[in-house]
């Protein structure tokens, strides 16, 4: 996106924990008018970027993210998976393209890949690339070297969350630090892929926790392309299963602070949505959103089937020029098909 010099003085990376919290204590219509404004300046307000999030490797992950039900360490009753094989993904990747995303994201379950693991993962983002869709992973850590060679395959996007504050990051993973995630995304960086970073909610952080967030994100040397903010999804197993439910309008207070703090940023409508009713999906959207995972299933966690998806953006008047060429349907039923699959669509990443 170019900027013109006006829009160039929205963008800021001096943000304080202060301003932050002024913004997230505005009168709610205030906050709105103010993000929905700045909104506007940037982007179509009817028009919201799709996309497809497939688990290419699932389970077994040795990390202890109390959110997480794919850690090794808690008993969610969740089957691990091998690494899906590439042909697997492709076909994966042309039914959400049919479906109607425009871009195609893959999530393995690992602290960060190995060497042997690299080959397979380079040629999904080549054949996904080959369709036609913007490509984005999320596997972890990166070395240099790696993401070097994610960006010498192509590869858009890459996502690696910064979850909460530095503040209570402490309080929700013990196995990666914080500089071990700003480490990997200033190799993302480096490597010239866009990256992709947000948070999740709800993990019974405080306010100050959320404004402290933001502002690490903002303050970062560029704004994140994508930032997705996650609403917890409560797992029976996880430590955060019983947490306290988030108030939808505390929620929609940080779209609108991320809106307003990272004014070029794509603000993702991430995890959650499928607690989210109706209304408090539009107030998102209102207040900034333009992105959204598009199928039943985030990884392993629920989200509203495409088909009722495409009906709300409708209904909204969103996407109207939005291209589908096969029933949404389609999607769910290859996404979801993957315990199914025949043995020989998988690569055993497990195995030593």
């Amino acid at each position: 996106m170019s900027l013109s010099a006006e829009n160039r003085q929205d963008i800021r990376h001096n943000w304080t924990l202060q301003e932050a919290q002024a913004l997230l204590n505005l009168p709610f219509n205030d906050l709105l008018f103010r993000a929905q404004s700045m909104h506007r300046r940037y982007f179509n307000p009817n028009d919201v970027q799709v996309s497809t999030l497939l688990s290419i490797k699932t389970g077994a992950c040795p990390e202890d993210c109390a959110y997480c039900p794919q850690s090794a360490r808690y008993d969610t009753g969740l089957e691990k998976e091998k690494l899906l094989e590439v042909q697997a993904v492709i076909e994966k990747a042309k039914a959400a393209k049919a479906a109607g995303s425009d871009r195609f994201c893959m999530g393995a379950a690992w602290r960060s890949p190995r060497n042997k693991d690299m080959p397979y993962v380079v040629a999904m983002v080549k054949g996904v690339k080959a369709l036609g869709l913007e490509t984005c992973m999320t596997l972890g850590m990166l070395d240099e070297e790696q993401s070097q060679q994610l960006a010498k395959a192509g590869l858009d996007y890459y996502n690696h969350n910064l979850d909460t504050s530095p503040e209570y990051y402490g309080e929700i993973i013990t196995t990666r630090t914080y500089a071990d995630r700003l480490g990997t995304l200033a190799n993302v960086r480096n490597a010239g892929m866009k990256v992709c970073s947000g948070g999740i909610l709800g993990m019974g952080e405080s306010p100050q926790d959320r404004a402290s967030l933001l502002v690490q994100l903002a303050n970062l040397p560029q704004h994140p392309d994508s930032v997705p903010v996650n609403q917890l999804v409560k797992v029976a197993g996880t430590p955060l299963e019983a947490e306290q439910d988030l108030d939808p309008i505390d929620f929609i207070r940080v779209i609108a602070a991320a809106r307003i703090m990272m004014p070029a940023s794509r603000v993702r409508l991430s995890a959650g949505r499928e607690q989210m009713s109706e209304e408090m999906q539009a107030m998102c959207f209102f207040a900034g959103a333009n992105s959204i995972f598009y199928g039943e299933c985030l990884l392993t966690t629920p989200n509203p089937a495409a088909n009722k998806d495409q009906a709300l953006l409708h209904k909204l008047g969103i996407n109207r020029d939005h291209r589908v060429t096969a029933a949404p349907s389609t999607l769910e039923t290859l996404l979801t098909a993957g315990n199914d699959t025949e043995q020989t669509l998988f690569y055993n990443a497990a195995q030593a």
